[in-house]
């Protein structure tokens, strides 16, 4: 968390403890902090302040934004979606599809991409949205998510759009002129962990996955956590205003580290293509090891990297994202996901690099 953030949430965990919900002045200030809050992400994002929906992170908007469109006026709606998405948008493909939504899952080309034409021609009369992400979670691949918007609307203007742009908030310019529903969260742009938002596009109707007190206009039940509020609105600010050095500074990092690496083991293969990808992400397949003894090794070395999405490190599947690129079971085996923070400096993918060689080469 960057140390900006931290601070301005801090009165809310002491002074300023109201729910905003209620009608006394202590709440008062809490409910005006929480609008404040609305009001600076809504610029960022170039949406209404009531179109922010504060949630707990990613995979409650992504949740939200699936079973609440596929499921909204009473109906089982279609999805449309694709074969790497994160797996809060997958799983709840799946709890829908066994409630009688249909459900379709498009394939992505070797470099993770999704034909814009080929999502367009899945949507039919039954389709409810139809949900790709901005960047991939494992492998940082960008899709075309407004090539892929305006080529759904070309079949109906009604299928809502949706787009998990999770990864891609802290390096890529992300907004709400494409799309009708986005995700984004906190942690991934050195904000609190626990909170993120879905942009719901006004008039949209959903079904709330959390029902109780009606907070969030009726789209998401549950006392407001205010300090992850702020929180996330002012690392939104922060990561926007240090964009430009970020991807300068990482994207250096992430040359050198590459760079390296593939001077001492030309057999090193990126998993992504150069141009499509975030400047944050290095996915690079070693032939010859596996990933599990490396990361073992990198971890006691002091590196902290994973063999897919961090909501699934310790699973001895292969990725998923990398099985749906056409990779092997072997390929996904020998794979390793780096991804570079806010507090990377340039020097340290020289540093990286001499790690994961080592930790290839294993004890002397």
């Amino acid at each position: 968390m960057r140390p900006e953030v931290a601070e301005a949430m801090r009165p809310f965990y002491s002074d300023t403890f109201g729910n905003p919900s209620g009608v006394h002045e202590i709440s008062r200030r809490a409910k005006d902090a929480l609008e404040e809050a609305r009001e600076r992400v809504a610029q960022i994002l170039r949406c209404e302040p009531l179109e922010v929906v504060f949630t707990s992170g990613g995979t409650e908007s992504d949740n939200l934004a699936l079973k609440g469109a596929a499921l909204a006026a009473g109906r089982r709606g279609g999805v449309v979606t694709v074969a790497t998405e994160h797996e809060a948008v997958l799983q709840s493909a799946a709890f829908l599809s066994r409630i009688g939504c249909p459900v379709k899952i498009l394939g992505v080309d070797r470099d993770g991409l999704v034909d814009p034409e080929a999502v367009a021609a899945a949507v039919d009369e039954e389709t409810a949205v139809v949900s790709v992400m901005w960047a991939n979670n494992e492998t940082g691949v960008i899709q075309p998510v407004a090539e892929i918007a305006a080529a759904v609307r070309a079949v109906s203007d009604r299928v809502l759009v949706h787009s998990d742009a999770v990864q891609a908030a802290v390096s890529e310019e992300v907004t709400f002129d494409d799309v009708d529903l986005l995700t984004i969260a906190g942690h991934k742009f050195g904000g609190p962990k626990g909170v993120g938002v879905l942009v719901v596009r006004s008039g949209t109707l959903l079904e709330p996955v959390l029902h109780g007190g009606g907070q969030e206009l009726g789209r998401r039940s549950g006392t407001h956590n205010v300090a992850g509020a702020v929180g996330f609105a002012t690392a939104l600010e922060l990561a926007v205003a240090d964009r430009e050095r970020f991807r300068r500074d990482v994207g250096e990092a992430r040359r050198r580290f590459e760079e390296r690496l593939i001077s001492k083991r030309p057999d090193v293969v990126i998993n992504a293509p150069e141009d499509r990808r975030l400047v944050q992400h290095s996915h690079v397949r070693i032939p010859g090891t596996r990933n599990e003894t490396v990361l073992i090794r990198l971890d006691r070395a002091g590196v902290a990297a994973s063999a897919g999405s961090a909501c699934q490190s310790g699973a001895s599947t292969p990725s998923h994202v990398l099985t749906a690129m056409g990779r092997t079971f072997e390929e996904a085996r020998e794979s390793l996901r780096f991804s570079f923070g806010w507090t990377t400096r340039p020097e340290d993918g020289d540093e990286l690099a001499d790690a994961v060689v080592a930790a290839v080469e294993g004890p002397a």
